[in-house]
């Protein structure tokens, strides 16, 4: 399964609970923290959840 990194650009202060919890459910908890996680759909779901907040790779 393809790899890839979500890079947290911009803060979740100000953020909806909701987005605020699929931060931390990615393992993002500060800022310019970069995490690895299988691309698979549920991944990518949260990832489009919240990505304002996100940069997204292929790694």
């Amino acid at each position: 399964m393809a790899k890839i990194k979500v890079k947290q650009v911009r803060s979740k202060i100000n953020c909806p609970v909701n987005q605020k919890r699929v931060l931390e459910s990615l393992g993002l908890r500060k800022m310019g923290q970069v995490v690895e996680h299988d691309a698979n759909p549920a991944i990518l779901g949260m990832v489009n959840k919240v990505k304002h907040l996100v940069s997204v790779e292929e790694a």
